[in-house]
């Protein structure tokens, strides 16, 4: 396993293993790796430590000789659109939905996409070799400033459907979490045609409305306003603006794998089929839809990165996971919280209220678990998961899957986090429940016995 990257960046908590040395020793390797004279956009969500972390990475970028253009507080994936525009390589600044203690440094490449791999680990041996190109008193990059949110929304606006929106004005409360949508969701759901009610929409790092993580149990006054108001639709973002998540009209909280499988349908019937690209984790009942359109599914390892690299490769149209981080192929390759906002939204107004969309969907229940677990013990753990459970009908592409005749569970380490995560699927609560807690429980004995 990676030393310093996770699934998604560098992550921790800022001024004990987050902190201005690291962020400054790993702007020199990226500004090494890329080679001097390139530009590279450098952005943040809200966090109380971005301009902290963001200035000692631009430091080190202009000392490797590149040019840095900075976006200020935006989404990070208004970075990734305005680097594939106009940038040699981006940088997020942000830890997405973890705690506001947190923050992190994720690379994006030329194209838009996160580093992923073997580029990760080249610029990993030049962080810890520290045989950084340092350049003349005369080369060193110049930093300026940009705006890229109105390059991004232009380009939502265009795969959207307007004027249907104008014509029915839904009402959308929009949760921002004090997060990096503050400055974006609210004002795009309001030129598209909708009667817009903000909430937590003012950037705050402390992010005091709520922890960052779009989860139900974060979101009761989202669901609350939501009925209040007689809205068509919640929508929240988390920290970064990455994911989104949705409250249909009777303020029902909608997990992410709904909302995975209904755009995956959606996507399927409009292209006349198509492949579409997922993790393992997620729900059954996206390849069921698909594959009942005439689609074709590919499961990977969990990570955005790892799934929009796949549906490059194989020209898929559309991809995501089930924590609400949507990929639209003909948009750009990476989470998009605007665009799958922006989707819903042309959905209801077209066809039918959120909770009816749904209706028509296969029914499984998805449950969610976590087991604390040391990073050193990670590796060790999981070879030990295996030998437990290797007589058993499994798929080990990322942690081990292991398929039974009322459902399945993954078991696989966090690429951000000091633990591992216990998925479950069956066709009914109890079922799902039993599986759930039942691994959990031997993860934990296992994770014991290695101490």
């Amino acid at each position: 396993m990676s030393e310093l990257f996770g699934t998604n960046g560098v992550r921790g908590i800022v001024n004990e293993d987050m902190n201005t040395d690291l962020a400054l020793r790993l702007g020199k390797a990226i500004g090494t790796w890329i080679g001097k004279n390139k530009t590279v956009a450098v952005g943040t969500d809200t966090r109380v430590s971005n301009q902290m972390l963001k200035n000692a990475v631009s430091s080190a970028l202009m000392a490797t000789g590149n040019d840095v253009i900075d976006l200020g507080e935006v989404p990070t994936p208004a970075i990734q659109y305005y680097t594939r525009k106009n940038t040699d390589l981006g940088i997020a600044i942000t830890a997405s939905h973890n705690p506001p203690e947190f923050n992190g440094i994720k690379c994006i490449n030329g194209d838009g996409t996160e580093l992923i791999g073997d580029m990760e680990e080249e610029i990993e041996e030049l962080y810890f070799s520290k045989n950084f190109e340092l350049v003349e008193w005369n080369e060193v990059g110049q930093r300026t400033s940009d705006d890229p949110l109105e390059l991004y929304k232009k380009a939502i606006k265009k795969k959207i459907d307007i004027k249907a929106i104008k014509e029915d004005e839904p009402k959308v409360v929009i949760d921002c979490a004090n997060g990096a949508g503050c400055c974006l969701s609210p004002y795009l759901l309001r030129e598209l045609g909708c009667d817009v009610v903000s909430l937590n929409a003012q950037p705050d790092g402390s992010f005091p409305g709520h922890e960052s993580e779009p989860t139900k149990e974060n979101l009761k006054d989202l669901i609350r306003l939501t009925k209040e108001t007689d809205a068509d639709l919640g929508i929240a973002h988390d920290g970064d603006a990455d994911r989104a998540i949705f409250i249909d009209e009777n303020g029902e909280f909608i997990h992410g794998d709904k909302i995975l499988t209904l755009i995956a349908k959606e996507m399927v019937q409009e292209k006349g089929g198509g492949t579409v690209v997922t993790p393992v984790s997620s729900s059954s009942s996206v390849e069921d839809v698909v594959r009942e359109n005439g689609g074709n599914l590919i499961y990977t390892a969990v990570g955005s990165p790892i799934v929009a690299r796949v549906m490059k490769k194989e020209e898929a149209i559309f991809g995501g996971e089930e924590n609400g981080g949507l990929i639209f192929a003909d948009h750009q390759y990476c989470r998009d919280a605007a665009m799958t906002a922006s989707k819903i939204v042309e959905m209801i107004v077209k066809e039918d209220r959120l909770s009816s969309l749904l209706e028509d969907l296969p029914d499984y229940i998805l449950k969610k678990r976590g087991v604390e677990c040391p990073d050193d013990l990670k590796v060790r753990l999981l070879e030990e998961v295996k030998k437990e459970f290797e007589d058993e009908d499994y798929d080990d592409t990322d942690g081990l899957k292991i398929y039974y005749d009322e459902g399945w569970v993954l078991i696989r380490p966090s690429g951000t986090e000091p633990k591992y995560r216990v998925y479950c699927e069956a066709q009914d609560e109890e079922k799902a429940e039993m599986l759930v807690s039942e691994h959990q429980d031997r993860v934990r004995e296992i994770l014991k016995e290695l101490r």
